[in-house]
């Protein structure tokens, strides 16, 4: 971001943890981060009290190097980067059929100007639409796909000032991060996502849903004011494990799991996929190079 000039600010975060199960957990995510080389400060509820005097909780980890960007400005620079190397971005351009034969791959692009695709290196980044379309690719093992659920997440903004400056999270919880608190490069502040299981794509927010926000909220923000949130976006998650399942991590999918020389499937790629996008290249450009 700094090289690219790309807006961000360092804001730091905060989870924090209430009863005794939850400060459990947050042992548990103060050891994982410890063997992931992660800074976390942990945080007593004397020292909280003086720097998030607003909010309850019983202790809390700080991540002082945790920091918010304009994902825009992200995609614009790496768009950027593609085009300088001679790359396009073709949109309304859907791949409604794939196969693989004759050593490439061919893809059936429809849209407003139909044609066929021939490459030697496919990388299928599809997001939601990932599983349906490696499901269908021909000439490549069927069990390759594995199956996907949905995971819808809803976010409210919240109207007017805020005490905030630094990012707020709750214990994580199945599905999910919690209902956290985060901001933007103008300081609003969103609160979001919930977890909620569906059964096809649809991205409405049910503004009746800012009830058990709010009862989520004052967990550790008593002085929530609920009448100062407003429907937002939402956001579909394309799980590899459903409700029961427990964590899936990605899947990168390259020749060394199906066989297949020039060809890498993203599954499962849901947050946090943006935070770990380059990092997914650079294993999915080594897998290329394999």
């Amino acid at each position: 971001c700094q090289t690219r000039g790309i807006d961000h600010r360092k804001t730091g975060k905060w989870i924090v943890a209430n009863g005794v199960s939850q400060v459990e957990r947050l042992d548990t995510i103060a050891s994982q981060a410890l063997r992931n080389g992660v800074l976390l400060q942990r945080v007593t509820r004397r020292a909280l009290r003086v720097s998030l005097p607003d909010v309850t909780a019983q202790e809390a980890l700080y991540s002082p190097e945790t920091g918010i960007v304009d994902s825009h400005g992200v995609m614009l620079s790496l768009l950027g980067e593609l085009e300088d190397y001679g790359g396009h971005l073709v949109r309304q351009a859907p791949v409604e059929r794939a196969a693989t034969c004759d050593g490439g791959h061919r893809l059936q692009v429809g849209g407003p100007a139909p044609c066929e695709l021939r490459a030697q290196r496919v990388v299928n980044a599809a997001g939601l639409g990932a599983v349906p379309l490696a499901t269908s690719w021909q000439g490549v093992p069927a069990d390759i796909a594995p199956r996907q659920w949905l995971a819808r997440g809803v976010y409210f903004s919240y109207s007017g000032r805020h005490p905030f400056r630094s990012l707020v999270y709750p214990i994580p919880e199945p599905g999910g991060l919690g209902v956290h608190l985060t901001l933007d490069l103008a300081g609003q502040a969103r609160f979001g996502p919930d977890v909620e299981w569906i059964e096809r794509v649809d991205f409405s927010v049910d503004p009746g849903r800012a009830r058990s926000f709010a009862e989520s909220i004052r967990r550790w923000w008593p002085a929530l004011d609920e009448s100062r949130l407003q429907p937002a976006y939402a956001g579909i998650r394309p799980k590899l494990a459903g409700p029961d399942g427990g964590f899936a991590d990605f899947r990168i999918a390259g020749e060394r799991r199906h066989g297949v020389a020039g060809l890498v499937h993203l599954f499962g790629i849901e947050s946090p996929g943006l935070t770990a996008a380059l990092a997914i290249a650079d294993e999915v450009a080594g897998q290329l190079a394999d």
